[in-house]
């Protein structure tokens, strides 16, 4: 298997989600930059980057956006440089295996699409109704780029879900992701009125809809794995099995769950297996 098929396995038949959401933001970016550089380098013009900063970025002036109508879902796969989007997909890969590990590999998309359509409703929200920004008028000018809010969703669902699931950093060391995510909520709501307000504000956005789903989803509310399950198709085999016994979806035994948490107290949530940890997650769900 060549390179290519092995991008094209790992993207489109792999199942992961996560894959084809980082395998999109690359080509995206490419397609967009190198043709770009090489037009700036020959011809000395920006055509290329004006097109795509025009048609594809999303503006916080509502007459634009009336005009612009699909940028709500297009910025959320463009960057602003390379660094840019080398630290969004990492922390998208970093978290997204998390999350798909411990939720499945169906859930990803919908997260992204949800967390990026929510930045964006708070930065054009933001821009066009609160004193700070309308005073000068900073919607007609103001634009969003990045896959940050989505990506945030992610990174605060999965610290939602784990909150004292650890992860070493470098220079750092061992960090609970429960402090790793208040850290970065605070450095947002702190740059709201700073030269990238409007994506620290996109951020916050992305942040609130991972922390509401992972909420409702405990509570037995999975409107995003409600969705896609519509788009899966449906299987022509049908198979009948008599079985009495407990069904994984049932309310765990008690015993199951007071050997669990005795476990926690004794040595913490991170010794639990994966098991264990399904099924204390199990139950929270059942008893919410």
């Amino acid at each position: 298997m060549n390179t290519w098929q092995s991008i094209q396995y790992k993207m489109l038949r792999s199942g992961s989600k996560l894959n084809l959401l980082i395998g999109i933001n690359i080509i995206v970016f490419l397609l967009i930059n190198i043709p770009g550089t090489l037009e700036t380098l020959i011809f000395r013009s920006n055509a290329i980057a004006n097109f795509s900063n025009e048609y594809l970025l999303l503006p916080a002036y509502l007459p634009k956006l009336l005009t612009r109508f699909w940028t709500p879902f297009t910025y959320m796969f463009m960057h602003d440089g390379v660094f840019h989007i080398l630290f969004n997909m990492l922390w998208l890969y970093w978290f997204g295996q998390i999350f798909e590990e411990y939720l499945g590999k169906d859930r990803t998309l919908g997260l992204y699409f949800s967390g990026g359509l929510t930045g964006a409703a708070l930065f054009i929200l933001s821009f066009n109704t609160l004193p700070f920004f309308t005073h000068n008028h900073a919607a007609e000018g103001a634009i969003m780029v990045g896959a940050s809010a989505s990506v945030m969703a992610i990174i605060v669902a999965t610290a939602t879900l784990l909150p004292d699931h650890t992860i070493s950093l470098i220079l750092i060391g061992p960090v609970k992701l429960k402090w790793l995510v208040l850290f970065f909520i605070i450095i947002d709501f702190l740059g709201i009125t700073g030269l990238n307000a409007g994506g620290e504000l996109s951020h916050l956005g992305g942040a609130l809809i991972g922390y509401i789903y992972i909420k409702q989803l405990q509570k037995g509310h999975d409107w995003i794995g409600s969705v896609a399950t519509l788009f899966k198709p449906k299987s022509k085999l049908k198979v009948v099995v008599n079985n009495t016994s407990r069904k994984s979806n049932d309310l765990p035994r008690q015993e199951e769950i007071d050997l669990i948490l005795d476990k926690i107290s004794r040595s913490g949530y991170d010794s639990l297996n994966k098991q264990e940890k399904e099924i204390l997650f199990r139950a929270s769900n059942n008893e919410g």
